[in-house]
């Protein structure tokens, strides 16, 4: 289960164990010859995604940096969430103006009444049958970047090329079970052995990151992939929630001048620091995590005005986006409130 939406907030932590992630989703996928049901359609589907999540951050990002706005909308749940689910307290009336939902749980029990696992985030759902196609995180954006291609704005980058795509998944695997997902199993251990070995094992990756880094800008190939996407939205998090919330101390990303300078390079790229809401990050960790922070106390800081600094990864070559260009600003229904970002 998701720990960035599990059904039951404040039960993260089992005592004496180590965090384990339950990472079995609904499968279903969207592809073009339709295999599974659902064939591509722009208008069709709607991505559920909350900015506080990174995992839905990431399906964000690809749709902007796509150009998917007009095949696939996009609902934004609050930050927060109850022991049912997502909710859109955010929109009028609390309920999601496309769906007519007040929970994404809504969505997962139109289609499996006996949903046995987290609500989770990000997640498609059909708009005609309100019935949840699939929350499989890792495949939607891939799917996103291969199976919607005609879909794609003019210009739009090759975030999953195909001469790269076996580097690609290696990167994103040990990325994955060492930093993505590194952070919680050091937040969420049950036990001080647990907890150490969970803190070395992210240092130790972040290190790797940060050589691996040090001589090229991106972290496969010449241009942002898929690989560059999943490992920013942990780094985006890292000193607002990471650091302090889940014990991952050592030392904060600024600290890390690698790895802050090309946080700060992809930050400042069209279609990424754009999608982050440091505001509802913090809201998210500090109050739904609350075995870890009971008081429910938002932190005020850190001051994000760093992101907006200089970085110089320019002088290790690289093209953001190859030979596409950036997109366009994003959607006005869609930007990060004013106040919420790195100002």
């Amino acid at each position: 289960m998701s720990a960035d939406s599990e059904s039951t907030p404040g039960s993260y932590v089992e005592p004496g164990k180590e965090f384990t992630r339950d990472t079995n989703y609904i499968e279903d996928r969207i592809t073009r010859d339709g295999r599974d049901g659902w064939p591509v359609e722009p208008g069709r589907y709607r991505l559920i995604a909350a900015r506080a999540c990174p995992w839905a951050n990431r399906s964000v990002i690809v749709r902007r940096l796509l150009g998917l706005e007009d095949a696939i909308s996009l609902g934004m749940p609050g930050p927060t969430h109850d022991a049912r689910s997502w909710t859109f307290d955010l929109d009028p009336g609390g309920v999601d103006p496309v769906l007519g939902i007040e929970r994404l749980q809504q969505a997962f029990f139109a289609r499996f009444p006996d949903y046995p696992r987290g609500i989770t985030v990000p997640a498609i759902v059909d708009v005609p049958s309100g019935q949840v196609v699939t929350n499989n995180y890792p495949q939607i954006t891939l799917d996103l970047e291969t199976e919607w291609v005609d879909s794609h704005r003019d210009g739009a980058p090759d975030l999953y090329p195909e001469a790269l795509r076996a580097e690609i998944d290696e990167v994103n695997d040990v990325v994955f079970r060492d930093v993505n997902n590194g952070v919680y199993r050091a937040g969420f251990a049950g036990s001080q052995e647990a907890y150490e070995k969970a803190y070395h094992r992210l240092f130790d990756r972040l290190d790797w990151l940060e050589t691996r880094l040090a001589t090229r800008r991106y972290l496969v190939g010449e241009t942002i992939t898929e690989a560059d996407i999943r490992l920013f939205t942990t780094l985006a998090r890292f000193d607002a929630v990471y650091h302090g919330h889940f014990k991952c101390n050592r030392n904060k990303l600024t600290e890390m001048p690698v790895l802050w300078a090309y946080a700060r390079d992809l930050f400042q790229t069209p279609g990424f620091g754009d999608t982050i809401d440091f505001v509802q990050i913090k809201r998210h960790y500090y109050i739904v995590h609350s075995d870890i922070n009971p008081t429910g106390i938002v932190p005020v800081g850190p001051d994000a005005s760093g992101w907006l600094t200089g970085h110089g990864r320019e002088q290790l070559g690289g093209r953001p986006f190859g030979d596409g260009t950036p997109p366009g600003p994003p959607r006005t229904g869609e930007l990060v409130p004013a106040g919420h970002g790195a100002q």
